[in-house]
């Protein structure tokens, strides 16, 4: 809805195009893997096949966000817990804590459970990077304590569950604004 508002009233025309970018590539670690995986779930009826329905919520001491079917991802109490997540859903998700997009390149298939522990002073720097990336304006004291973290927290704690995050280049899709005016058109 929101790109065909853009087309009609802004004029906007556009274009993907895949480029090479910097990431982080979410690999198993040469020592192998440490994650448990996850119990297969029993064979369902398919007349009790649900929708997915993709809900979050949050608590003073984190906040889950649930993909229904007994998949989740929590981040609170100086933790992330994951349970049945594909290494895919886990490399999008650590791309909010780094400053570059994570590539699941595990070639792992199944779901997985999992928890990253962290000194809470690293926790609480982790949670400000992903709130700066996604836009929220924070005070100068809070800069501070992101730029006094070293940021080696969450490789450390990934090759726990021996995964590793190594710097790459890797194709991105990405939109290409080709024209857009400045003012909208009449309503």
């Amino acid at each position: 809805m929101i790109q065909a508002l853009l087309t009609n009233r802004f004029g906007l025309k556009f274009h993907r195009e895949t480029r090479d970018f910097p990431v982080y590539a979410l690999v198993v670690a040469k020592t192998g893997l440490k994650m448990k995986a996850s119990p297969p779930d029993p064979p369902a009826d398919p007349a009790d096949r649900k929708s997915f329905d993709m809900t979050t919520s949050a608590t003073q001491t984190g906040t889950t966000i649930n993909y229904g079917n007994g998949m989740y991802m929590t981040f609170g109490n100086n933790a992330f817990v994951g349970r049945k997540l594909p290494a895919s859903a886990m490399a999008d998700t650590l791309g909010r804590f780094v400053d570059r997009p994570v590539v699941d390149m595990t070639e792992l298939t199944g779901n997985y459970d999992f928890k990253l522990e962290f000194a809470p002073e690293d926790f609480g720097a982790m949670m400000m990077r992903a709130a700066v990336a996604a836009g929220i304006t924070l005070p100068p004291e809070a800069l501070k304590l992101i730029d006094a973290s070293n940021g080696d927290s969450l490789f450390n704690a990934l090759e726990t569950l021996g995964l590793k995050l190594e710097k790459r280049k890797a194709p991105i899709e990405v939109l290409v604004i080709d024209h857009i005016e400045k003012a909208p058109s009449e309503n």
